[in-house]
């Protein structure tokens, strides 16, 4: 079946969903509204309903006309800490609090798709359960709560969408193997001892010993890891210090490390540490280091990314259908992949205009919002796809 018209004629539905949530955003771990928006939705069209599904997730379970397989689809709810500064009449009304990722416009899709399929069940065997996911922004994340409560209880393949506006409206993409990275935390605190500018011999500098530590950590990914296995460390931030003739007796690093290998995580993690001991022993100094493992990289299923590839070719031809490159973000999704077959999907969000035109996270953040049906159409044929078999 050819679920295009039927698509097409929710379009309008589906961006009034994705703007009242916009304007409605929560934050990870406090998406009631958001979830009693989405369970009044699912309940109205007849699927069986779940609440607080590993703490504050939503799913519906939609039975076919006969028995067969069980689908998942997955959408995250959450939204950021971030002001939204776009001039929009759907902008944020929560202050401080955005939709700066697209979960909006994932959830909003899903419910297209649930919707539509509700309306269908006897059009295919076997059952779909979408899941709509809170805490993706946060680790230790929503998936993993869900996946504790038994959200994967008797599914068979799952599949989930991002939005991404770096890329063109209308281009799908993905990958078989890893395609997003595995996304580790570290703080780093070091205690030396003040004093005064004019003086340092009778100090123990943190922010020279601070600085020291920020280089020697770049050495991690140019003389450790394997070269043919990309990787980042990053420090996104260094507090020392609040006048410039005091030097600082405190310090503290934070930042991140992004692989797609599990050898190279653990080596990540251990020279961190090391490196950080080393340097801060060398100069006098003590540290303490808090390393957090965060997501692991999403690794697609070889055979549902095949799967992937037919059902957008058959969509879309091949010059809408690529291979996702690598990206260095982390996603939770990650979890669900370690359990059950599945394959992750990148929807082009862009149109090159200016609102589309900022980078996920970013306070004018938009995305182009008819790619809510390319994403809900690969979702509904990747489901229909399977249970067909």
């Amino acid at each position: 079946m050819n679920y295009r018209d039927i698509l097409n004629e929710s379009y309008a539905e589906a961006v009034a969903w994705r703007r009242h949530l916009h304007m409605h955003p929560e934050l990870s771990f406090h998406e009631e509204n958001t979830a009693d928006f989405v369970a009044a939705k699912l309940e109205e069209w007849g699927l069986e309903v779940r609440k607080g599904v590993g703490g504050g997730g939503v799913t519906g379970l939609l039975k076919g006309l006969n028995p067969g397989k069980t689908v998942a689809l997955r959408a995250d709810m959450d939204a950021l800490p971030i002001q939204d500064e776009k001039e929009s009449e759907y902008a944020s009304t929560v202050p401080g609090v955005m939709h700066a990722c697209g979960h909006d416009a994932h959830t909003s899709a899903l419910l297209m798709v649930a919707k539509i399929l509700s309306a269908h069940r006897s059009q295919f065997k076997g059952n779909v359960k979408f899941i709509f996911q809170h805490a993706e922004e946060t680790t230790p994340g929503g998936a993993k709560f869900m996946i504790e409560d038994g959200v994967l209880h008797d599914v068979d393949y799952i599949y989930g969408v991002h939005l991404w506006t770096p890329l063109q409206a209308g281009h799908v993409y993905s990958v078989a193997g890893p395609m997003m990275a595995a996304a580790d935390e570290f703080v780093i605190q070091l205690q030396g001892k003040g004093g005064h500018g004019g003086l340092p011999h009778e100090t123990i500098d943190t922010v020279m010993i601070g600085s020291q530590v920020v280089v020697n950590l770049q050495t991690i990914v140019s003389r450790t890891l394997n070269p043919l296995y990309p990787a980042v460390v990053s420090v996104g931030s260094f507090q020392a210090g609040n006048t410039f003739n005091i030097i600082a007796e405190k310090c503290t690093l934070k930042g991140t490390v992004r692989t797609f290998d599990e050898e190279s995580r653990q080596t990540a993690k251990s020279k961190v540490e090391d490196l950080t001991r080393q340097t801060s022993e060398m100069h006098g100094a003590q540290s303490n280091i808090r390393y957090i493992l965060g997501y692991p990289p999403v690794v697609n299923d070889h055979l549902e990314t095949e799967r992937f590839f037919a059902v957008a070719h058959s969509l879309y031809g091949t010059e809408h259908v690529h291979p996702m490159p690598l990206l260095m973000a982390g996603e939770d999704f990650a979890y669900y992949l370690e359990q059950v077959p599945g394959c992750f999907m990148i929807v082009g969000a862009g149109n090159g205009e200016t609102r589309t035109s900022y980078p996920h996270h970013h306070p004018k953040f938009d995305l182009e919002e008819r790619a809510m049906l390319q994403s809900a159409e690969l979702l509904l044929h990747m489901a229909v796809n399977a249970l067909s078999e």
